[in-house]
């Protein structure tokens, strides 16, 4: 088994590799999870809203 035989066969498992997480990336069954965790940052900040409001509201 000289050099090239191993490069090819590494290019071969790294090319399968990027085409398995492709493939995981745009599934339909991960398309929710990546939604919701997308979307946390906004459910931060809607609860750093209430917590000022509610600080608000005691002081007063």
């Amino acid at each position: 088994m000289d050099i090239g035989t191993i490069h090819s066969i590494w290019t071969i498992i790294l090319f399968a590799s990027f085409i398995g997480i492709v493939l995981w990336a745009y599934s339909k069954r991960q398309k929710s999870r990546f939604e919701e965790a997308a979307n946390l940052v906004f459910a931060d900040e809607e609860q750093d809203l209430a917590t000022r409001e509610k600080d608000r509201s005691s002081e007063a």
